[in-house]
């Protein structure tokens, strides 16, 4: 059997083709985001702050990010891909450029702002494309592909990014990096396209605030959105948090290794990242019943590896258990990408960027709420990772007690979901 729905698209070569132009937009927004992470260090001594105000550098990109994911959605349900994608790539650029050549703290933090509004256009658009270009049984696997190709990027800015930093200096690593945004918008412009030729969606017709509120009030009615929500927010935020910007502090302040050393930590949570992520998404692609243990699974494990690298009785833990929790680490991307795989089949098609919209908004909301709170701590305390990473847990229990809460419902509704597709397939008039 092969799964195909009536009115799947064909998928095949051409559908790669396209999707790999959007997924090479969303792979330079996500090193253009990760950038930071490299350079939190440079960047404290760039602009002389300190640990809360070089938090609120990846507070402010991703309060930006986590506000604009409804109205992305949106836009993407209403515009289409290659719109809102043009749209981001952009903004990201200029973001980019502009942070290039800051001469001040205030105008690196608009630059940040500006780069966070044209990354929150890259992921939905890429989710969007997939379910326009591939047909509904690949969904799980062309998601963790599309975090695979992020986390490509992110590999990219822990590996290149960061010897161009100390190699040319500031500007010239953050403005050459920049140039890979111009090469994607011309791809973009002259190759991706919405759909297939004999796929177009049914025209919506659109009446302005009304149209808005419907959309956001029936995704959200459903149950398996919220609980796609609370998987995105209680498992995504702690490889985040240690990518983005505290994991190179940590590691070089608190567990006293070189940045090199330390540098190849960051990489090794990346290429964990990966490898979970083809392992996750043909797992959950043959067996969906796997999807909550999975992503329940990697939060236990997160907060194991996490309490006991802080709690370690000498000064400074163990390579090998550095090791281990970066590799564990490594597994709340994929994780994360659980959650589009419970709002996707709740969702029709029309309503498909609101559902990923809201979806996404978790883990970013907890990213942002852990960086601020580390930066906080860390001043509060005079640098004391261990009470500073320990609001990590905060977080992860709030979301388990959320995801338990919606999971009975969630697999309710997707239960009559599909017992209603197969009696409306029985019944189709030849």
């Amino acid at each position: 059997m092969s799964g195909t729905l009536p009115g799947d698209p064909p998928g095949g070569r051409r559908a790669l083709a396209v999707w790999g132009i959007g997924v090479s937009v969303y792979f330079v927004a996500v090193i253009f985001r990760t950038s930071l992470g490299v350079a939190g260090l440079d960047a404290a001594d760039r602009f002389d702050v300190g640990a809360s105000a070089l938090s609120t550098f990846s507070i402010l990109q991703l309060l930006v990010y986590a506000g604009m994911q409804i109205p992305v959605g949106l836009l993407v349900d209403r515009l289409g891909t290659k719109k809102v994608l043009g749209m981001g790539v952009v903004l990201f650029t200029a973001g980019q450029l502009g942070f290039a050549f800051s001469p001040s703290y205030g105008m690196a933090l608009a630059s940040r702002a500006l780069l966070g509004c044209g990354d929150a256009m890259t992921f939905i658009s890429v989710l969007r494309l997939g379910t326009r270009w591939f047909p509904a049984r690949r969904g799980p696997l062309i998601a963790q592909m599309a975090g695979l190709a992020g986390m490509a990027g992110n590999l990219v800015s822990t590996l290149v990014l960061a010897r161009l930093l100390h190699g040319v200096g500031w500007t010239a690593a953050f403005a050459g990096s920049a140039v890979a945004g111009a090469v994607v918008f011309v791809l973009l412009l002259f190759f991706l396209k919405d759909h297939p030729e004999g796929y177009e969606p049914e025209p919506v017709t659109h009446h302005g605030a009304a149209y808005v509120r419907r959309q956001i009030a029936a995704s959200w009615r459903e149950p398996g959105t919220r609980l796609g929500l609370w998987v995105h927010f209680t498992t995504q935020f702690p490889a985040m948090v240690f990518l983005l910007l505290w994991g190179m502090p940590f590691l070089v302040e608190a567990q006293g290794l070189s940045r090199a050393a330390a540098g190849e930590l960051l990489t090794l949570v990346v290429l964990s990242n990966m490898a979970f992520g083809l392992v996750y998404g043909q797992v959950i692609a043959r067996h969906h019943g796997a999807r909550l243990p999975l992503a329940l699974g990697t939060v236990g494990a997160t907060a194991v590896l996490w309490a006991t690298t802080l709690v370690h009785p000498a000064d400074t833990a163990p390579m090998w258990l550095l090791v281990v929790l970066c590799v564990v680490l490594g597994a709340c991307g994929p994780a994360s990408m659980i959650g589009f795989d419970f709002a996707r089949p709740a969702n029709p098609a029309e309503r498909q960027g609101t559902a990923s919209g809201i979806t996404n908004m978790g883990g970013f909301v907890a990213s942002m709420t852990t960086l601020f709170a580390v930066g906080v701590l860390l001043d509060a305390t005079g640098d004391d990772y261990a009470v500073a990473f320990s609001s990590v847990f905060v977080l992860q229990a709030l979301g388990v007690t959320q995801i338990l809460r919606l999971r009975r419902r969630a697999a309710r509704a997707e239960r009559e979901r599909l017992v209603a597709s197969r009696v409306s397939s029985v019944h189709v008039p030849v």
